[in-house]
């Protein structure tokens, strides 16, 4: 079984038991009062396999399961016999980065809660348009898939906006922190993937 259906399914099984257990949704969900000035550090890792609702859990799990298994087969290249190792750490990591705004933003707010793995699945996603820039995304209401270097300066531009917003209810900042961490981590350990990015970008034709 491959890493990425690994962490799907435990995704899914600790979202279907949190719904069943209103107690377990309380102690994990991502509660920045609660890590502030309680110091439970470990909601910041345990929020991300919550979700809300199905339509969330599904929107999360098959854009993590499309972009997933590619992001392990790179690390799995890059390093050999650890590279399943590697694409949970950068999950988890991921994970935290991008609820770091969201935790100094709402530290003191006892009321305000965040969940879901939108944060490691933007950093996913991300990390996959680094090294294949062309790779056709579906963007909303477009019918047809874009380039992913398209999708990721309108997908940025829009968490940057929605989340200084701050009003529609959706954590856009760990949508934004999560992406630019995937692009980071990605050209930390794959540095070859930036120049072939803008060759690949600088070649692309939309006709």
């Amino acid at each position: 079984m491959s890493i990425t259906l690994l962490l799907i399914l435990v995704t899914v099984g600790i979202s279907l038991a949190a719904w069943n257990n209103p107690g377990l949704m309380d102690r994990w969900i991502m509660n920045p009062y609660a890590v502030a000035h309680q110091g439970q550090y470990y909601r910041l890792v345990t929020s991300g396999f919550l979700h809300a609702d199905l339509s969330h859990l599904l929107f999360n799990m098959l854009s993590f399961y499309f972009f997933g298994g590619t992001v392990e087969a790179i690390f799995s290249q890059l390093f050999p016999g650890v590279g399943g190792i590697v694409l949970v750490v950068f999950y988890l990591i991921a994970i935290i980065i991008s609820d770091i705004p969201t935790l100094i933003k709402h530290k003191d707010n006892s009321r305000y809660n965040s969940l879901g793995a939108s944060g490691g699945v933007s950093a996913i996603i991300f990390a996959t348009i680094l090294v294949f820039p062309l790779t056709g995304i579906y963007f909303f209401f477009i019918p047809v898939p874009i380039p992913g270097f398209i999708f990721a300066i309108l997908y940025l531009g829009y968490s940057y906006y929605a989340a200084r917003q701050g009003s529609s209810g959706i954590n856009h900042d760990a949508h934004l922190y999560g992406a630019l961490f995937g692009i980071l981590f990605m050209a930390v350990v794959f540095p070859q993937a930036i120049p072939s990015f803008f060759e690949q970008v600088g070649n692309w034709r939309p006709f």
